[in-house]
């Protein structure tokens, strides 16, 4: 008896392998070039689940994962993600391709977690109305960018009634997380990643354009004096030179100490030292 093949060749087997390696390149090529659906791989691997909060004027994306209301709320701030196209050309969507704040939350295994993004990011323009180039550049700090943050903060503390926050920025979510601080009596310790703690400073270390607009966290040191707080900078950060943290820590005074993370730079691995770098006990007068 004679069994005939049908596309059974040499031929038909290379072509349905080379077809199912282009497809699986497309898909995995699609995921990569869609941070949203990055982020949200990212976050459901560590039970992260995203949601939109309303913090006038914005809608804010958020991830979360509260599970002990009865246990301190660990909050991340992300970076000013890709806020410019180049020097000179901002970008028309903020949306970080890594999210450098979001791996950092999903690196830490406390059992409540909020990951907040900066105004404009993963969230389509069409539910933020009130979203301008300005707020992801020269406006990024600007008082209504404080007060929405603040308000979604408030919002998910509702979770933990009673709670303090243990709060950490990437970036220029550090920027935001000091000027955060500096407005609320629940924070009880503060960590910065690369930290824009001074923008005047950074700008004519860059040779770049002020943001009058935009408030400095250098302005509030006093008013977080005596918060605990780290500030971590990589010594291979030529976004944000280590000086910025290792300045902004000095002028806090004695419950602010600041560590040089040798090998990385600004938008290194971080998540990958994160979980050792939270096992760091720190308290005022703790300098490293």
């Amino acid at each position: 008896m004679t069994l005939m093949r049908t596309g059974g060749g040499p031929s038909a087997q290379l072509r349905c392998k080379t077809a199912l390696v282009v497809i699986l390149l497309f898909l995995l090529t699609g995921c990569a070039g869609d941070p949203l659906l990055h982020a949200d791989q990212m976050a459901r691997s560590a039970g992260l689940q995203r949601e939109t909060v309303q913090a006038t004027p914005f809608a804010l994306a958020a991830w979360v994962r509260i599970t002990r209301a009865d246990q301190p709320l660990h909050i991340y701030i992300e970076g000013d993600g890709r806020a410019w196209r180049n020097r000179y050309q901002p970008s028309d969507d903020p949306t970080p391709r890594k999210a450098i704040g979001l791996s950092l939350a999903v690196a830490d295994s406390a059992p409540n977690v909020l990951y907040l993004a900066r105004p404009c990011q993963f969230v389509p323009m069409t539910q933020n109305p009130r979203c301008q180039t300005d707020y992801w550049t020269g406006k990024r700090f600007a008082p209504e960018v404080i007060a929405a943050m603040d308000q979604a903060m408030t919002h998910y503390l509702s979770r933990t009634p009673g709670q303090p926050i243990i709060l950490t920025g990437y970036s220029g979510g550090a920027a935001v997380a000091a000027l955060l601080a500096a407005r609320r009596s629940d924070v009880t310790l503060l960590r910065t990643v690369a930290g824009n703690l001074d923008h005047r400073a950074i700008n004519r270390f860059h040779k770049v354009s002020p943001m009058p607009d935009s408030l400095n966290p250098a302005d509030e040191v006093a008013r977080i004096a005596t918060i605990p707080q780290r500030h971590f900078s990589g010594a291979e950060d030529n976004i944000v030179p280590p000086f910025i943290g290792r300045d902004f820590a000095a002028a806090v005074g004695k419950c602010a100490s600041w560590q040089l993370i040798p090998n990385i730079g600004h938008e290194g691995d971080w998540s990958q030292i994160w979980p050792q770098l939270l096992r760091q006990k720190i308290q005022c007068g703790d300098k490293k």
